[in-house]
């Protein structure tokens, strides 16, 4: 499991960028209006450090559920921010900002205006590191306590067996220098993914998780494969770049999913390969309140969107299933730089 940690809102050069291109006066006014009230420029600020829901930006603002509610509204209607419902909870986030003269372009060029020493911001900046310590907290907890029979928890889901085979088969034969797994867990990736590289390292935040990766890659008697304790936002320097980078069953875990293949893809060496293995669009909102699941899935059209945002434009896709209502679908994305192609093909298991 990786934790989250939040991109910096008040990073001014991170946040500049280039000139965009014109866009209609009604709505250029709507977007003035919407951002043009210090509550809202507040939002837009919280919500470029990732998705939060409207209990989270209530104790934030310290203003009443309404209050905020109306303010989310003014700027939704502008198409400055995405509400995103997920079963019965809401997040919020900043518009996508990859297409020019999209709300969340305008949104980021209105931050990077803003003061980084702001009383007001820093104030918003710390009540939000509270707020994203208190997750990170219930999440370590959680780990900690089911590190030694993580196993056991992951057969709620599709068989390991299953979803290992699909990723040898996407990912082919030949073996890369260094594979780089991030959010290794027990250490499972490492030891199913072994004749596909020559070394690899997995990275986790969890030490009660790395303890048992260590013993179980010892006793699979995988030698080329080492774990360190690490967040995929701040790795250890200098990280060599990798053939291949996996996200395993981690992304549901994040505030930012965007932001993490944002990350993992820096770990690429030229020509290197992102793969992702996560759950479809479900409603299994058990997930969430009793295993610490943030996001209840993504859709195809969600996550490419994302790698190509990274820069990664070939992403090949494939889901593994059962009939059975119950069982929760896995995906598999696997994005390169290459050609935009976007291939899907879903699998049902017996």
């Amino acid at each position: 499991m990786i934790a989250m940690t939040e991109l910096p809102v008040t990073d001014r050069a991170s946040l500049t960028l280039p000139e965009l291109p014109a866009v209609p006066l009604p709505m250029l006014v709507r977007r003035l209006r919407a951002a043009g009230e210090p509550s809202r420029l507040r939002l837009l600020c919280l919500l470029a450090a990732g998705e939060l829901t409207v209990s989270e930006l209530t104790s934030i603002l310290g203003q009443s559920q309404p209050r905020v509610s109306r303010h989310l509204k003014l700027l939704l209607d502008a198409g400055l921010i995405e509400r995103l419902p997920e079963g019965a909870w809401v997040f919020y986030r900043l518009a996508d900002d990859s297409q020019p003269g999209s709300g969340g372009a305008f949104g980021r060029r209105l931050i990077s205006e803003l003061k980084s020493d702001d009383k007001v911001l820093a104030a918003d900046l710390e009540r939000l590191a509270a707020v994203k310590a208190a997750r990170a907290s219930e999440a370590s907890d959680y780990f900690a306590a089911n590190a030694a029979k993580w196993a056991e928890l992951r057969q709620l889901y599709l068989p390991d067996a299953d979803i290992e085979a699909a990723m040898l088969e996407l990912l082919g034969p030949e073996p890369t220098d260094l594979l780089i797994d991030l959010g290794t867990g027990t250490g499972r990736v490492l030891e199913a993914l072994k004749p596909l590289y020559k070394r690899a390292i997995g990275f986790d935040v969890s030490h009660p998780m790395l303890g048992v990766a260590r013993v179980n890659l010892e006793k699979a008697g995988v030698r080329e494969a080492h774990v360190r304790h690490g967040d995929l936002f701040s790795l250890p320097q200098p990280l060599e770049r990798a053939g291949v980078v996996v996200l395993h069953q981690v992304l549901h875990y994040l505030d930012n999913p965007g932001a993490a293949v944002q990350a993992a893809t820096r770990l690429l060496s030229p020509g290197g390969r992102l793969l992702i293995v996560d759950f479809a669009p479900h409603t299994h909102e058990y997930l969430r309140n009793d295993h610490a699941h943030r996001r209840l899935g993504f859709s195809d059209e969600e996550m490419t969107r994302w790698c190509r945002a990274a820069g990664l434009n070939a992403v090949t896709v494939r889901h593994l299933g059962r009939e059975e209502k119950e069982t929760l679908t896995v995906s598999l994305w696997l994005a390169a730089e290459t050609a935009p192609a976007l291939k899907v093909r879903k699998k049902e298991l017996a």
